[in-house]
């Protein structure tokens, strides 16, 4: 009896070391097993998006932002702070509108915002790119603060306070693009800002598509500057490629600016444009153009081809992100036969409905 009682406890224990062994997890040199997949995975500091990048967000993380700064979100901002008016439209086309805690400066002066989330209007401001204020913005106890790249001491500043902050630097097509995936990374609404880039590209495509089927030749446009009829765009500048990307010919190509230049009436005359488009913010208008003596003798100006670009929502020859509603009004005065009038307000209305809900 004590001998089989010995033998039944070797047996349990022999029982008990065998389910251990099962129990215990095995390194697997199978690629595609869980236990491969756990060492394989990033961590959370690891997952890096850079601008361009379309790949979703999740929280934690970290992105490169449009000074090469390498910034990481431990979880989605709930509270947002905006300098930048293109960052604080490009919020309100992300549907963040009701996190903004605080915005920039003149704010009224933007239609956009009383046409589209009109509570911004009363929101604290932290002022402008020459007078931006740190101590307002420390009070708002942002989670996320966005500002133009051109105020680096004031993102060094508040970075080293302890704020999260991302540089933005939309200076063209290419880099607006580029903001508008960070921005939706950083704020977890990547399919958003897909979606707006997706849009954006549709009527990029359309408002190109009417040069290629246009049997006339290209036109020659000249593009008058905010300040004055007389300032212009070389092609250095972001508001030249709207004319080019249309397939028009802009008259002041051979001009090396990088900034609007200030020509002569002499040089204008010897241009001899066949339209003049005179920008969103112009202080002059159409009829003190076709009024003007001095341009009589201009071909644009006795066919009456003298046009103002729409202020009514947005500036469209900035990059802004309903920016490519610039390129599709141009197309609209330049072939009208192909691209009415009705039809580019049609779609600036659906543009504005599906991203600013109105």
């Amino acid at each position: 009896m004590q001998k089989f009682s010995s033998v039944l406890l070797s047996l349990i224990l022999i029982l008990a070391l065998m389910t251990a062994c099962t129990a215990a997890p095995t390194r697997s040199t199978d690629p595609t097993s869980a236990a491969s997949t756990t060492i394989a995975a990033k961590t959370p500091a690891e997952t890096a998006i850079a601008p361009g990048s379309s790949q979703p967000a999740a929280f934690p993380v970290t992105v490169t932002d449009q000074l090469g700064r390498s910034v990481t979100l431990e979880q989605k901002p709930q509270r947002l702070v905006s300098g930048y008016y293109i960052s604080s439209s490009l919020l309100i086309a992300l549907g963040l509108e009701d996190q903004l805690v605080g915005i920039e400066a003149k704010a009224s002066q933007r239609p956009i915002y009383a046409k589209s989330a009109p509570e911004l209007l009363d929101l604290p401001t932290v002022g402008t790119a020459k007078d931006f204020s740190i101590e307002g913005t420390l009070a708002l106890e942002p989670d996320l603060v966005i500002l133009p790249a051109r105020l680096k001491d004031a993102i060094e500043t508040l970075s080293g306070m302890g704020l999260t902050v991302l540089a933005v630097n939309p200076e063209n097509g290419d880099l607006l693009a580029e903001t508008i995936r960070l921005v939706g990374h950083a704020t977890g609404t990547t399919e958003r800002a897909e979606a707006l880039l997706a849009q954006s590209d549709v009527l990029a495509q359309k408002a190109q598509s009417f040069a290629a089927a246009a049997e006339s030749p290209a036109k020659r446009v000249y593009l008058a500057g905010n300040s004055a009829m007389l300032s212009t765009a070389g092609p250095a500048m972001y508001q030249s490629t709207l004319l080019t990307s249309v397939g028009a010919d802009n008259v002041a190509s051979e001009l090396k600016d990088n900034y609007w230049a200030e020509i002569s009436y002499e040089q204008l005359l010897a241009w001899q444009p066949d339209l003049i488009v005179l920008v969103p913010e112009a202080v002059y208008s159409v009829d003190e153009v076709l009024a003007d003596p001095a341009l009589a003798d201009l071909t644009a100006v006795k066919n009456k081809h003298v046009y103002q670009m729409p202020k009514v929502y947005e500036a469209w020859d900035s990059p802004v992100p309903s920016g490519v509603l610039g390129q599709l009004y141009l197309a609209s005065i330049l072939y009208p036969d192909q691209y009415s009038q009705a039809d580019f307000e049609q779609d600036v209305a659906d543009f504005y409905q599906e991203f600013y809900g109105f």
